[in-house]
């Protein structure tokens, strides 16, 4: 299969330079020239997370990938967890905090550095990626000392929580951190600066790892599988009705939009989910876009759902190409904004509940329990371990939570971030002092 840019529609590569390359020409997005359609669903269902998705997977990657490889590198990145936990008589969550860095990003990093490993033949590779909270440690854990690949990455000084900064800035060696001094969308920028800089991609080999690369998406395509058949199960059980089973929607934490993208392309291969809430915080430029039609991000406002702090996802040009596309109706998806209140109320709530949560899971619980209907079954992402955000948890609930191992290991270590104004001339100089 070849992957196409959305932009430069002329430009089509394989997989493993869509891996490779990141990002497409005029800083177009690659994506897959035909999506299959998988016939036996409920045979897939029925398979374990790693063999199913190996499945899920093969068609995309078959032309870079021998069956041995792909196996090798999905035994190798999906070695953990993502149970559905249900929380009431309607709602469940998808935790995908359960890898190694306790975020869903863990699904997508350590996928495509498993690819990349493959895909480099020796060559020196420079990941540059930008991350509003877990993104960095995800991709940093992936790819910390995988030889010839050296990881740049840049976050917003003070705007992401201390304990998903020392997550990703403690490691030292192959991995590089800088804390740029303004918001994600500035540091979004400075990426995207830097691949329209030929002379700089070539020199230093550079690739992101931002949802942007295709392999990420692809890859957390799987857990929207694993999360349907666990629901599959249950209606086995009778822990959810039929109905509940046959009327699935998924409310989604959203930032850069990667999450929604791999749910709808899930919807598209043939999953039986009925629609898709992405669910913001105050950075709420696609709520009003599909109410007025007018795409005006306004700037970044800093909140305490932090990762999701976006106000240009790169990644919903991919959406809104599948809906304007036909791939699926257009009511499939819809779009809300939860305000901070309403986001420390629901940690509240949930917590009533049995169920301790965080900024964003609440944000996406909330934005379910908005347009519900009764025949619904819905399933919010909890995307990070409430203890990434202890801080902001514990006041909001009064009560103090654990640190699992992951975070305890790195809480005493010492940040190693250089710092640097948002300048692409400053942020080229180090790229290239770097490669030396």
């Amino acid at each position: 299969m070849k992957f196409y840019n959305l932009k430069e529609n002329d430009e089509q590569v394989s997989f493993a330079q869509a891996v490779k390359q990141g990002l497409g020409k005029n800083q177009g997005l690659f994506f897959p020239e035909t999506i299959p359609t998988f016939d036996n669903i409920d045979e897939l269902l029925a398979m374990p997370l790693v063999e199913r998705s190996i499945q899920v997977l093969k068609p995309f990657v078959e032309e870079s990938l021998t069956d041995e490889e792909l196996t090798e590198v999905v035994t190798n990145a999906f070695n953990f967890s993502a149970p559905i936990t249900h929380v009431n008589d309607n709602t469940a969550s998808l935790e995908l905090f359960h890898g190694p860095t306790l975020a869903f990003k863990d699904f997508g990093a350590r996928f495509m550095a498993q690819c990349l490993q493959k895909f480099s033949n020796g060559k020196k590779i420079t990941i540059l990626t930008a991350t509003s909270g877990d993104t960095g440690a995800a991709v940093a854990h992936a790819f910390y000392g995988i030889e010839n690949i050296e990881v740049v990455i840049l976050y917003p000084k003070g705007r992401i929580s201390l304990l998903q900064e020392k997550m990703f800035t403690t490691l030292g060696g192959n991995i590089k951190t800088i804390a740029v001094e303004s918001d994600f969308d500035a540091c979004q920028a400075l990426v995207k600066d830097s691949f329209n800089d030929e002379e700089l991609k070539q020199t230093i080999g550079l690739n992101s790892a931002n949802s942007i690369n295709i392999s990420r998406l692809l890859a957390q395509i799987c857990y929207y599988f694993e999360a349907v058949a666990q629901l599959k199960t249950a209606s086995v059980d009778g822990k959810i009705t039929q109905a509940q089973f046959d009327n699935i929607v998924f409310s989604i934490p959203s930032g850069n939009f990667g999450n929604l993208t791999a749910g709808v392309l899930g919807k598209i291969l043939g999953l039986p989910i009925k629609r898709f809430i992405a669910a913001t915080n105050a950075n709420d430029t696609v709520p009003r876009y599909l109410e007025t039609g007018e795409w005006s991000p306004n700037d970044t406002v800093a909140t305490i759902s932090n990762a999701m702090d976006v106000s240009n996802p790169n990644n919903w040009p991919r959406v809104e190409f599948m809906l304007k596309s036909g791939f699926i109706p257009q009511d499939s998806v819809s779009s809300v904004s939860i305000d901070e209140e309403e986001t420390q109320m629901t940690v509240t709530k949930l917590n009533a509940e049995g169920y301790v949560s965080e900024p964003h899971a609440a944000v996406a619980y909330k934005a379910l329990k908005y347009s519900m209907t009764e025949d619904e079954y819905g399933v919010f992402l909890g995307t990070a371990h409430p203890a990434k955000f202890k801080e902001v948890v514990e006041s909001i609930l009064g009560n103090p939570i654990g640190l699992p191992k992951e975070l305890a290991d790195c809480a005493s270590e010492t940040i190693l971030s250089s710092e640097m104004q948002a300048d692409f001339a400053q942020l080229r100089a180090f790229l290239l002092a770097n490669n030396s």
